[in-house]
């Protein structure tokens, strides 16, 4: 341990740190709203313009999707602008696939879990080329798009009554 002056062992000892043991609770677990769970037909659509690493817009969206997945909605993810960076497989270093720090792969790890439960995900190619992205480095099974497939996806879900979550960074 580093050597500390008189006054600050003083401000370390004059509040106990930390004042609570871990696993305390500090925060209340009411649950206000119910627990929905979707009704036949129903779809979660959600658009993410958020940049891996920048926020944690493009994660959290990630997760809702999952949560609204296994609610039992028809669950669908839209990368479009640099939203598309979070879909490269290609993220690591110092190579693909190793984590430079830890949850360098959290929004991998997510899509990857949101695929195989069923989620459908789709990226727009003029979003990744604005950043130099290669179609071919998505991750397995996102769904290249048209950049004016954007729009006409938001038209195409809306009209199916989808609850909408469009989140936006930048």
């Amino acid at each position: 341990m580093a050597e500390l002056t008189e006054l600050e062992r003083q401000s370390l000892n004059e509040i106990p740190h930390p004042s609570l043991p871990e696993g305390s609770s500090i925060y209340g677990s009411t649950k206000v709203f119910p627990d929905y769970q979707a009704e036949e037909g129903e779809v979660y659509f959600t658009l993410v313009h958020g940049i891996a690493h920048e926020s944690s817009v493009s994660y959290v969206a990630i997760l809702q999707a999952t949560r609204a997945l296994r609610k039992g909605f028809e669950s669908v993810i839209y990368f479009y602008g640099p939203g598309s960076l979070n879909c490269l497989a290609t993220r690591g270093f110092p190579t693909t696939g190793n984590s430079a720090f830890p949850g360098e792969h959290n929004i991998n790890n997510a899509l990857k879990t949101f695929i195989a439960e069923g989620g459908k995900v789709y990226c727009c190619r003029f979003g990744l080329s604005l950043h130099g992205a290669r179609e071919e480095d998505l991750i397995e099974g996102v769904i290249p798009t048209h950049p004016l497939d954007v729009q006409d996806a938001l038209i195409h879900y809306a009209r199916r009554g989808a609850i909408i979550n469009s989140t936006y960074m930048f």
